[in-house]
């Protein structure tokens, strides 16, 4: 029975300014590299980033949501650091008592991400 997101893969085209953005840029904790190939710690999930094996697998990955505590915070910090975000932080959805924010982003690989934080309103 699948229970847990053990890695996720990220397809690249540049592995070297795909380490700098998601290692300098994100924080994200380095764990290793190697020829083509580099791995990040995201609490516990495992994040690959990779040149594509065959052109069938050179496409944008999908969307990884990065939780965040502050998305404010985390918004202001990142934009200083060089992100460029689709959008600012804004409310998706309020359900009862918790509102979701997020903002979008895309990596140095034209991949789209984005932020979210929940709390309660």
């Amino acid at each position: 029975m699948m229970n847990k997101i053990g890695q996720i893969g990220v397809p690249v085209k540049n592995i070297e300014r795909a380490m700098h953005f998601y290692k300098d840029l994100l924080s994200l904790s380095f764990l290793f590299n190697t020829e083509g190939m580099a791995f990040f710690d995201c609490d516990g999930v495992r994040l690959m980033l990779s040149l594509p094996e065959k052109e069938e697998f050179a496409h944008p990955s999908s969307v990884i949501y990065f939780q965040v505590d502050d998305i404010q915070g985390s918004y202001q910090e990142l934009t200083e650091r060089g992100i460029s975000f689709i959008n600012e932080p804004h409310l998706i959805t309020k359900a009862g008592n918790t509102e979701t924010w997020m903002a979008f982003f895309k990596d140095s690989e034209d991949n789209t991400h984005a932020l979210i934080s929940e709390f309660a309103s």
